[in-house]
């Protein structure tokens, strides 16, 4: 019966499930053979993801993708507008205000009542139209109606506590009525703040002065705050937010609000006090990069308390965009719960198993650490090797499973008594009764019996042939450059996988050559960089190399040569003599090596991937001579050639031996 699933929005309660070490080390075998660096794989891993695992760049769309919702939806300068309403509400409150006293007066009292209401009126026509001068008209205004002058008094106060919160934040909550002693308050801690930024700028140890300073004003400033250094962090990050919320209203909105500050803050002495701070902070610490403007272009208003707390939001957002942006180097550097409050926190969550992929690899024994560096330990060599297998067994057509002669008869071999769970790459031997068996045991009784993947047993398989096999691997800069360096790779990861798990008599060794050739164990293959390869493609001192290392076995002898080109290069002397395109001497060095290798038996099987009329030419002479076989693939389909190729050879060399 299927599985019930049931989705539902994210809303913070849901946990991510734990990581799975293999996971891990599948996403980054490519890039860590394609590069040969493992922590760069896993930067690049942190950076990109992959598959179920999302990588930095996802988050980086999404919360670039939030700060465009934001921007499309608000118009900023609406902020001020807001203000010239809530101004001209109080105007027209008034005015209202007084034809209700001039007609509520006693008729003794009209005409002194008419005459002040004239001088009210005459007032209110001369109060400017920008903001600052409203203010500031309506201060000196001696209202006549109690509910105008009530709104006059609360949005004076308001605008205060706005103004002067957002450079301290705090504030808000620790002065709720703006009194002239909160402001003496306010006005006594920005001088003692200015006297410490001087003392600091002239070098004087200031650590007793702050703690003395954080008793006395400690409420202004948010929790967390541990020295000056951080202050001044805080008071930039303060000024910055104002300093873009100007700079992103129009020009004519952005003159209206500076007056309006000015206005409101009405003691010069504070005034004063905060340009001193300004210009000591601009001295101090350069001026934030994350003051800048911002372009709105949406139509919903809001309010000035509003206006700041997006510009808050925002830079909140652009501080999270740079430490995503080097977080792949510096993960630790990533503000986790600035994440949550700004991404959610399915992100968090996300940055969480990021910062666990290195130590669960360490973990699982796949990587171990030296020093600064991760490296690959022979354990993790093995499950990429199992990786690179299943790969390649995986492209096969599933119209092969059960035809294809690799899972048709075996490996050359007959099915022994042993049983074994079943395996990517195992001969499918099955038996069908402890295969039956787990599946019963899996779902209990009744029919029909589903059977899974996870129930197969199958017979171990006992070797009756052996087999010494020498892979010879193109290692010059055109394999490189052209993409097909990785397929070779994985070729050798997972051809050296599927001897140690089916075939453990055979033996089998890896050869690169270039310039020349050089034995390859293969727990090094992942670790070979860019400057590891060099022009020259000289196959005469790989069947050299691979000739010495065949005549320590007996039996069946082969070499699998993997290159994208001809022979370029070849030894005499102990030196190498590189030329292209190839000389005469350096094919007829090449073939003369052919030849010492068919003498002893040695039958060289060539997988080209490129069919250039040269290489072309040169095989066709090789395998006259040698006897053995080429085949032109591409690099996708190369792991599948040779992996079928050789276990079909071990096929025929048992048959043979049957016979």
């Amino acid at each position: 019966m299927p599985g019930i699933y049931r989705y539902s929005r994210w809303d913070g309660t849901q946990q991510l499930d734990d990581l799975d070490p293999d996971e891990v080390l599948d996403a980054l075998s490519d890039d860590l053979m394609s590069y040969g660096d493992l922590s760069a794989a896993l930067q690049r891993l942190y950076r990109w993801g992959s598959g179920d695992l999302p990588g930095l760049e996802r988050l980086l769309r999404e919360l670039r993708e939030r700060r465009e919702r934001e921007l499309s939806r608000y118009d900023l300068d609406s902020a001020v507008d807001s203000i010239r309403e809530r101004l001209q509400d109080i105007i027209d409150t008034e005015r209202r205000g007084i034809e209700r006293r001039v007609e509520q007066a006693a008729p003794e009292q009209r005409r002194l009542m008419e005459r002040i209401a004239r001088q009210r009126r005459a007032q209110l026509d001369r109060v400017p139209d920008d903001l600052g001068g409203r203010m500031r008209a309506l201060r000196s205004y001696e209202f006549m109606d109690d509910e105008a002058r009530e709104k006059f008094e609360r949005l004076l106060q308001e605008l205060q506590q706005q103004v002067l919160n957002q450079m301290f934040q705090g504030l808000k909550q620790s002065i709720q009525q703006m009194t002239p002693q909160d402001l003496d308050q306010i006005r006594n801690m920005v001088r003692d703040l200015n006297r410490m930024l001087e003392q600091r700028r002239r070098g004087q140890d200031v650590s007793a002065a702050f703690r003395e300073f954080m008793q006395r004003y400690g409420q202004f400033f948010p929790p967390g705050i541990e020295s000056l250094d951080q202050l001044m962090e805080h008071l930039q990050r303060q000024m910055a937010q104002m300093q873009s919320l100007l700079q992103s209203l129009s020009p004519e909105a952005r003159a209206e609000l500076r007056r309006l500050m000015d206005e409101l803050l009405q003691d010069d002495s504070l005034r004063l006090e905060l340009a001193r701070l300004a210009a000591q902070m601009q001295q101090l610490m350069p001026p934030s990069e994350m003051s800048e403007r911002y372009p709105f272009f949406g139509e919903e208003p809001l309010s000035l308390q509003e206006a700041m707390g997006l510009m808050e939001r925002l830079q909140a957002m652009d501080r999270l965009e740079s430490q995503l942006e080097r977080g792949s180097f510096r993960l630790d550097d990533i503000d986790r719960d600035l994440v949550q409050e700004t991404l959610g926190p399915e992100a968090r969550q996300h940055i969480d198993r990021m910062r666990q992929m290195a130590q669960l690899l360490e973990k699982a024994g796949y990587v171990e650490r030296r020093g600064r560096r991760l490296e690959l330990t022979p354990r993790g060599m093995r499950r990429i090797g199992q990786g690179a297998l299943r790969e390649i067994f995986d492209q096969l057509k599933k119209s092969r499973f059960g035809q294809h002669q690799i899972y048709r008869s075996g490996h050359g071999t007959d099915a022994g008594e042993d049983l074994k769970p079943y395996e990517y790459g195992d001969p499918f031997l099955l038996d069908l009764d402890e295969t039956l068996f787990n599946a019963l045991e899996r779902q209990g009784r009744g029919v029909p019996v589903e059977i899974q993947a996870d129930d197969f047993v199958v017979h171990r398989t006992e070797h009756s042939s052996q087999a010494s096999t020498v892979l010879m691997i193109d290692m010059s800069r055109s394999m490189f450059l052209r993409g097909c360096f990785l397929a070779a790779k994985k070729v050798a990861i997972a051809l050296d996988s599927l001897i140690r798990a089916q075939f453990p008599r055979d033996v089998l060794y890896v050869v690169g050559f270039s310039n020349h050739a050089v034995e390859l164990k293969p727990q090094a293959l992942p670790g070979i960089a860019l400057n590891d390869y060099v022009y020259g493609t000289n196959m005469q001192h790989g069947f050299q190399v691979a000739r010495a290392l065949l005549a320590r076995h007996r039996g069946n002898r082969q070499i699998i040569m993997v290159t994208d080109g001809e022979p370029t290069a070849h030894m005499d002397g102990g030196r190498v003599y590189f030329a292209y395109p190839p000389s005469p001497r350096t094919i007829q060095e090449t073939l003369r090596e052919a030849r010492r290798c068919t003498r002893d038996r040695i039958v060289i099987n060539t997988f080209m991937l490129e069919r250039g009329p040269y290489l072309t030419e040169f095989v066709n002479q090789m395998t006259r001579i040698n006897r053995g076989r080429a085949f032109f693939v591409s690099p996708e389909r190369l792991g599948e050639y040779i992996l079928v190729d050789y276990v079909s050879g071990k096929q025929r060399r048992s048959r043979s031996r049957a016979s």
